[in-house]
């Protein structure tokens, strides 16, 4: 399975794009920081952007040195062509996101 991976900031950004029919079938945010952090992620349809309708995760706080998985095991996210994982965190320089896909 493929991986990618991603530097985070205050701004939205896309940590991966699905370039065909995938399923993410992990996905972590790592705060390599010294201080607490909080992270939104996003579920984009192509074409979409970013809004409350499609937030994930509010909010979440992730302290310092810690990594936060938000898929593991057996769960997946199923995504069309053009879809979006999206990801902000509340300080530069302090997170990385990385997220292994496979096509389906």
């Amino acid at each position: 399975m493929p991986i990618s991976t991603a530097s985070v900031s205050t701004t939205t950004s896309a940590v991966y794009t699905s370039g065909s029919n995938t399923a993410i079938t992990f996905c972590s945010i790592c705060n390599y920081g010294a201080g607490n952090i909080t992270a939104n992620v996003y579920v984009v349809p192509n074409g979409g952007s970013v809004s409350n309708t499609n937030i994930i995760l509010k909010s979440l706080e992730i302290t310092a040195a810690d990594t936060y998985q938000l898929y593991a095991g057996g769960e997946k996210l199923l995504l069309s062509t053009g879809d979006t994982l999206q990801v902000d965190v509340s300080a530069n320089s302090s997170a990385s996101v990385v997220t292994s896909y496979t096509t389906i």
